[in-house]
């Protein structure tokens, strides 16, 4: 039977107003995505919009949120007899969380928590397990037995987050900046590198200056796809496989796990045979553990 999670995960809000519709949100750096049902578990429709990670702002985070209920074309819906689900990137800053707390637009009551304990509760089916995420961003968290998390990895993609989408861009960044000073060959990657941020100083500067989260991780498939003729990309992709089998083996050593993400799902099968072995496919998506979560809700509570 699944578990309770603990309080101290959760923000919970309450209008009060009758709910009408549960929806599950998984929102991260580079996109949005929404399951609508209604109150007898029926699945009503699917949507998807831009960020809602909230490093990116409360505001923008909302608008996609509604965007993509939208999206889901499912009629007579509207935000206030909605119950919602969130699981979103960066909730972790207090400053960031009560913004985006006061910036509620109205709806009839949400409950939120990370956009990486959403996607271990889909994986998982709300039991205890280990997720392994890698796309824009990487984290490794843990569900236990007693409903609580452990979390490992995570720090954003400023100054951690190895072995994401945007570090692997850092990196191939760094290499192209390297090889303009000749500290470095200037194989395939940097070639491709130039070809999509610009060759002279000044344009590396100016992409690096705008790029962000989703700007670097846009660099990342350079690296897959100049592996076979770059030794220079092929480290770079040992280094990220390596970089989340240490996250990995750290959240928890025995734990099942599942993996998440289009880059951890890349480099999977780089990953060390003892972690094969304690892999598994997961049972749902992030989207659908959003859902599960705020129907939870309405379970315990009621």
């Amino acid at each position: 039977m699944p578990l309770v999670l603990h309080p101290s995960l959760l923000t919970s809000r309450n209008s009060g107003r009758p709910v009408r519709y549960w929806v599950g949100i998984d929102g991260g750096g580079t996109s949005t995505r929404a399951l609508v049902a209604d109150a007898q578990g029926r699945i009503l429709g699917r949507g998807e919009a831009g960020a809602s990670a909230l490093g990116q702002g409360a505001e923008q985070a909302w608008r996609h949120i509604a965007q993509a209920i939208a999206a889901a074309n499912v009629p007579g819906l509207e935000l206030a007899h909605c119950a919602l689900g969130l699981g979103l990137s960066g909730t972790g800053v207090p400053a960031q969380l009560q913004a985006f707390v006061a910036a509620d637009p109205g709806v009839a009551r949400f409950t939120l928590v990370t956009d990486g304990l959403v996607a271990l509760l889909g994986a998982h089916g709300g039991e205890p397990g280990a997720l392994l995420i890698s796309g824009t961003g990487s984290v490794a968290e843990a569900l236990l037995p007693d409903g609580s998390r452990r979390m490992v990895g995570g720090w954003g993609w400023q100054i951690g987050d190895e072995g994401s989408g945007a570090w692997l861009g850092q990196q191939a960044m760094k290499l192209a900046q390297a090889a303009h000073d000749g500290r470095a060959e200037a194989g395939a990657l940097v070639q491709a590198v130039r070809g999509q941020a610009g060759s002279t100083r000044e344009e590396l500067l100016a992409f690096c200056a705008r790029a962000g989260q989703g700007g670097y991780a846009g660099l990342a498939p350079l690296v897959f796809e100049h592996e076979a003729h770059d030794p220079a990309a092929a480290a770079l992709l040992q280094q990220a496989a390596q970089a989340l089998e240490t996250l990995a083996a750290a959240v928890h050593p025995t734990l099942p796990l599942a993996l998440a993400g289009s880059i951890a799902l890349r480099l999977a099968p780089r990953l060390s045979p003892a972690l094969q072995a304690r892999r598994i496919e997961p049972r749902g998506e992030p989207v659908a553990g959003a859902l599960w979560l705020i129907q939870q809700q309405e379970t315990t509570t009621a």
